[in-house]
This record gives structure tokens, sequence and C-alpha cells, in this order.
């Protein structure tokens, strides 16, 4: 299982995929509905956190625990490393 990262200048996104048979098995982004209204943008590290979070708690409901991280070529800082670190606070090991 990976969890793969994209972010834009407005939001962040998280998907956890299982590679062996082309599947996206959980995602979470800060334009969720239940994030939507509680964040001020979506561009920021506090909505990182939250969507670390929430992919945490989804990839957890599905049986995932352990993923290898894909940061997809951003560099491990600011927003990347805030969502990272969330999703280990929420139960992830990478």
């Amino acid at each position: 299982m990976r969890l793969s990262v994209f972010r834009s200048s407005k939001n962040i996104y998280a998907q956890v995929i299982d590679d062996r048979h082309g599947v996206t098995v959980a995602a979470a982004s800060s334009l969720d509905k239940a994030l939507r209204g509680d964040l001020k943008t979506g561009a920021d590290r506090e909505a990182a956190r939250r969507v670390g979070g929430m992919i945490a708690e989804r990839a957890k409901a599905v049986g995932v625990a352990t993923v290898v991280f894909d940061r997809g070529g951003y560099r491990y800082h600011g927003r990347v490393q805030a969502l990272a670190d969330a999703a280990r606070e929420g139960g992830l090991s990478f």
C-alpha cells in the first residue's frame, strides 16, 4: 500500500493506493465536506494536518496499518511533513 500526496496552490490531497490491484483504497482532501467549512484555506499546514488525520482514520477503517509514503517529488517540509506527521499520529506506520 502506498500513501500518495498531491498538493496544489489551493488544496492538498492524499490517497492510499493498492498498487498490486491498481485501486484507491482510501482518499481524503481539503475539499471534503467535513473539512471545507472548518478550514480557512486548503493550502496551509492546518489543512494538511486535518487531511493527514482523516486519511489515517479512513485507511484504518479498511484495515490498512502500514504504508509506503510517496511524497510525489515534493520536498519533505511544510504541508507535506504536516500531513505525514498527522497520519503517523493517527496510527499509520511508514
